[in-house]
């Protein structure tokens, strides 16, 4: 992949993380993103990861090619990418040349961090699993749903449940 940004058709990528004082506010009990999970209201927030250090390493055939992998460590702002609040970091490996890959990466905000896993799809969006998590986050399941915006980037959404 030549960056994320580049298979994507955009340049940088946006997170969205729940419970953090991000801008990003708890989904309304009657809102459709409001999923529940056992009677308990899902978390949303937004964020955006600007994609500065997407790094691509070509396994085997030269160019776009099955296994290449892609490895990223890049910063998180608010919902409005104004004010840096946290980072992310991870790596993927290209799975359907051209098309996909498979990613596994954690976004570290002020309360924790949440770790997701699941294919980035080059064209159209992507929901990732949320897997797991530290500090506030560290009971969290849910899903990240990933919208390719625009050079300046990509939204994810966060929505997930803490689990007693």
């Amino acid at each position: 992949m030549r960056s994320r940004a580049l298979l994507a058709s955009t340049a940088v990528v946006v997170v969205t993380a729940a419970g953090v004082t991000v801008g990003a506010a708890q989904a309304q009990p009657d809102s459709p993103a409001a999923r529940t999970q056992a009677g308990r209201a899902a978390s949303q927030i937004v964020v955006v990861e600007r994609a500065v250090s997407d790094t691509v390493v070509d396994q085997g055939p030269t160019g776009d090619s099955l296994g290449d992998l892609l490895a990223f460590g890049n910063p998180v702002y608010d919902r409005t990418n104004t004010h840096q609040v946290g980072r992310d970091q991870g790596s993927c490996v290209r799975t359907v040349v051209g098309k996909a890959w498979e990613c596994s990466y954690t976004t570290s905000l002020a309360k924790g961090a949440l770790v997701v896993e699941g294919p980035f799809y080059d064209t159209r969006d992507s929901v990732l699993a949320i897997t797991g998590g530290t500090g506030s986050y560290s009971r969290a399941r849910g899903v990240l749903h990933l919208h390719a915006r625009n050079a300046k980037g990509t939204a994810f959404t966060f929505r997930f449940v803490v689990q007693r």
